[in-house]
């Protein structure tokens, strides 16, 4: 059985392992950069590290014990030994076999995704597996995990990767995860991960053996997250970047083991090297070609130039739906955006006016990881009880109509209300039992569900019908080449408007979506209705 290290920088190397009571048996260095050693092993599970001169400046010289830089598995309980399995005399990652490859799944412009960290959600994937048939009944058709890769310690919110290829072993084992992916494909439910390609977590193996060959020698970004990969290094002798063909082996192993449905890349606007990142996600499509794959940046602040057709990203996340549409929630000025823009709330119903083209080109959010649950804002800003049910329906409703792809953070469907934390932040699932928060989430389902079957709301067809900055009541239009339209009006005053008219509005619209109620437009297209506060409205044809 061979064992393989590429360290070309590194003068001696050595294998070490349960296999030989932990001694070191010294590997060869070929001209390709690797050390090679072979050993004789019988089926079975072994566990090893590798002992190796380091180049990294702090420590040159010294012989130090790293775990293997590509070990699928490690034992986070035993000094982070990589982990290797050998069945009929091959390495294998796990014995699982796939039961739902042949499942139909939504394409990308009709997901509606689901973010969540698999321990707060559920404590782990068996976990989530029982929670399928909750995420199914609420209607989503794709779900994004926060990174799954080892990190330290018990929790994590996973990224400060230490071990790229293996799975966080508080988690499960790579047959857990398969079986979640699988169980997913079997319910038409997508999978996406998050990928943490910019830096490293310090105790990392690349970072013991020569931090400055994989690393940037200086951390040049403000907020100092750990080692950060230099993807301007050059090998000249190799004629190749070495940190760019990691991040391409680690991108191409977690879409093809793991049979993924889309990558979310970290921090792209961290990393910053579109080289890289072309490469990385056309590597990542060109690993499944027979599949849809969905590729995700996060790019803050937003850069339409990294959705731009030579760029192998189609969605970005874009804050610039949250704030414009949560300051108007709040009624005063959020997250430094000003309260009643409605320029930028156009921008936020409408992103090709900022650039963010197609009906992929926004993900939209009120909450995501990096923001408290919305409900926890709205606490914040004053607007508890019943108004906050008013804002959180009415959130929900602007996000599941507006252009773009609609993103819930975990437990925002029923008013979840943890705020940001790096601790642990199980859901309160037990709020479902109230009937205010059965209702939010009965609101949400009901959304979802227009969000997936009505043709309108699939495209990046946009009008606007009516703004009336005095009451706050903004109109627009969705529609589709098949002719289906659909009218959204909002009520951002927390006052209630009786016996309102809406100028502009299709004639051909007869009910109202939400309350259930026919309607009727008058010869000069104006709709008289009702709005209570903070209420918003959907019209359609039946």
């Amino acid at each position: 059985m061979e064992f393989y290290l590429f360290a070309p920088t590194i003068k001696w190397a050595a294998l070490t392992g349960d296999f030989n009571g932990w001694q070191d048996t010294e590997m060869i260095k070929g001209d390709d950069g690797y050390f090679r050693t072979r050993i004789d092993l019988a089926d079975g599970k072994y566990e090893y590290k590798f002992r190796v001169e380091s180049n990294s400046p702090w420590q040159a010289g010294q012989r130090v014990l790293v775990a293997d830089p590509q070990a699928t598995a490690v034992n986070e309980a035993n000094s982070d030994n990589s982990i290797r399995f050998i069945k009929n005399g091959q390495v294998i990652t796990d014995e699982y076999q796939w039961k739902h490859d042949d499942k139909p799944l939504p394409p990308n412009p009709d997901v509606v995704i689901y973010e969540l960290h698999v321990g707060d959600f559920a404590k782990d994937f068996q976990g989530l597996i029982k929670k399928l048939d909750y995420l199914q009944e609420l209607g989503i058709n794709a779900i994004e995990l926060l990174p799954v890769p080892a990190n330290p310690g018990n929790y994590s919110w996973g990224y400060m990767p230490r071990h790229f290829f293996a799975l966080e072993n508080s988690y499960g084992n790579s047959s857990d995860f398969k079986q979640l992916v699988d169980e997913c494909h079997g319910r038409g439910i997508r999978v996406i991960v998050d990928l943490v390609l910019n830096h490293a977590e310090p105790e990392s193996p690349l970072v013991h053996m020569d931090h400055n060959y994989w690393f940037m020698e200086k951390n040049p970004d403000q907020f100092q997250y750990g080692p950060k990969f230099d993807y301007l290094h050059y090998d000249e002798w190799r004629k190749f970047f070495p940190a760019r063909e990691f991040g391409k082996l680690v991108t191409r192993y977690w879409v093809t083991e793991f049979h993924l449905d889309g990558i979310r890349f970290d921090g792209t606007f961290l990393i910053k090297n579109f080289d890289f990142l072309r490469e990385a996600g056309q590597v990542a499509r060109d690993a499944v070609p027979m599949k849809p794959l969905f590729v995700i940046a996060e790019h803050i602040p937003v850069d339409p130039s990294v959705i731009r057709p030579d760029m192998p990203f189609e969605s970005l996340w874009n804050n610039n739906f949250l704030y414009p549409i949560g300051a108007n929630l709040v009624e005063k000025d959020f997250g430094g955006w000003k309260v009643w823009d409605w320029e930028r709330v156009k921008q936020a119903l409408q992103p090709s006016l900022m650039g963010l083209n197609g009906p992929l080109g926004s993900i939209d959010y009120l909450a995501n990881h990096d923001q408290h649950h919305f409900w926890h804002e709205l606490e914040l800003n004053g607007i508890t009880g019943d108004k906050a049910f008013r804002k959180a329906k009415l959130g929900m409703t602007i996000e599941f109509t507006a252009v773009g792809l609609p993103l819930l953070w975990m437990g925002e469907e029923f008013g979840e209300f943890n705020d940001k934390s790096m601790d642990p932040r199980p859901l309160h699932f037990e709020l479902l039992e109230h009937p205010k928060n059965k209702d939010l989430y009965e609101h949400t389902r009901r959304l979802i569900r227009l969000r997936q079957t009505n043709g309108a709301l699939k495209t990046d067809k946009i009008e606007f019908l009516h703004l009336d900055e005095k009451n706050r009541v903004i109109a627009w239009k969705r529609w589709d080449e098949a002719g289906t339209v659909v009218a959204v009006v909002v009520n951002f005053n927390d006052q209630p408007l009786k016996g309102y008219v809406v100028p502009n509005f299709p004639k051909e619209l007869n009910h109202e979506f939400i309350y259930d109620y026919p309607v009727q437009v008058n010869e000069q297209g104006n709709l008289l209705d009702d709005f209570g506060p903070s209420e918003a409205k959907i019209y359609q044809k039946i």
